[in-house]
């Protein structure tokens, strides 16, 4: 019955990285920068791995779905924040705050899953070479990207669901540049540890398992390497983890961090600066890490620089 007597908030008025015009305009230049950066990187990705007869394997069809997932996720969150760097009004309705929450919440779980099943790729790559084709067959790749992307939608509507449900009933002001969950949670109007012990549990189970597949994947994987007699087989097989151990350390270093600490107001500043590197710098960089540290795209690359010169 009390519940009642609240005044649902109707929007939400984000507080963005800066409140100074001259530092909005100059972040404004900045992510508008790295947002294309990030489109033509993971567009190009995509583009050669479709049409590269070499690259249709296991392992570059999980790099075209990670690719399509930071268009995704990434475009959820940076058209808003470019937007209310430049705009008078930086304000956001109810209901475009809980699906910004629901889709970036659900792609940066897809992005854990699909790290994970990456890993275990490589695990059986390298670890099981003689089965690699038969183990990770076409049905399977689609299946595991099935997997993650469809567990990973109905987590987070697990989640938005409980986390919307609650009262809110003033403030309405985000200390964040989206919809974020737990700065959505902070302006409930009542006690939220349940909520906030459900995106624990959940944190678990969709971050920190696919971590730990993560980390048993490639401990198996350093055993088979220093096993290995040949020394340019062992550079070969390091060669093809180094840029997907770059991707998991940017990515989980930042969301571990920040979905799996004690909340605290002293750490709540910083929130905003670590949720910049899931959402905008990890999803620029991935490109750029896979293009400059795999030998196989730097090779497409080439080939297709040298043909456009002929």
């Amino acid at each position: 019955m009390a519940d009642e007597n609240y005044t649902r908030i109707t929007e939400f008025i984000f507080k963005g990285l800066s409140s100074h015009p001259k530092m909005q305009f100059i972040l404004f230049i900045m992510f508008l920068l790295f947002y294309l950066l990030m489109l033509a990187g993971n567009i190009i990705i995509i583009t050669i791995i479709q049409i590269e007869p070499p690259l249709q394997t296991p392992m570059y069809f999980f790099l075209a779905n990670l690719s399509f997932l930071d268009i995704c996720y990434t475009s959820t969150n940076v058209p808003q924040m470019l937007f209310n760097m430049v705009g008078k009004k930086k304000t956001i309705s109810f209901s475009r705050c809980a699906t910004q929450m629901y889709f970036s919440l659900s792609f940066g779980m897809i992005e854990c899953v699909l790290l994970g099943v990456m890993a275990y790729d490589r695990y059986v790559a390298i670890c099981h070479p003689l089965h690699y084709t038969v183990i990770m067959n076409q049905i399977t790749c689609v299946q595991l990207a099935v997997i993650s992307w469809s567990s990973s939608f109905l987590s987070s509507l697990i989640i938005n669901v409980l986390t919307l449900s609650l009262p809110y009933c003033g403030p309405n002001v985000l200390n964040h540049f989206f919809c974020e969950v737990p700065s959505v949670l902070r302006l409930a109007c009542t006690d939220t540890s349940f909520t906030e012990l459900v995106v624990f549990i959940f944190s678990i189970i969709i971050v920190f398992i696919p971590f730990l597949l993560i980390i048993v994947s490639y401990a198996q994987i350093l055993l088979s390497v220093l096993r290995m007699q040949s020394a340019s087989g062992r550079h070969k097989a390091l060669s093809t983890c180094a840029s997907h151990l770059t991707v998991v350390t940017l990515f989980y270093g930042t969301a571990i961090f920040m979905y799996m600490r004690p909340q605290s107001k002293s750490t709540r500043a910083g929130g905003k600066i670590i949720a910049v590197f899931y959402t905008v710098i990890t999803p620029m960089l991935n490109p750029l890490i896979y293009s400059l540290r795999n030998q196989d795209v730097k090779g497409v690359i080439k080939r297709a620089i040298a043909r456009q010169r002929t």
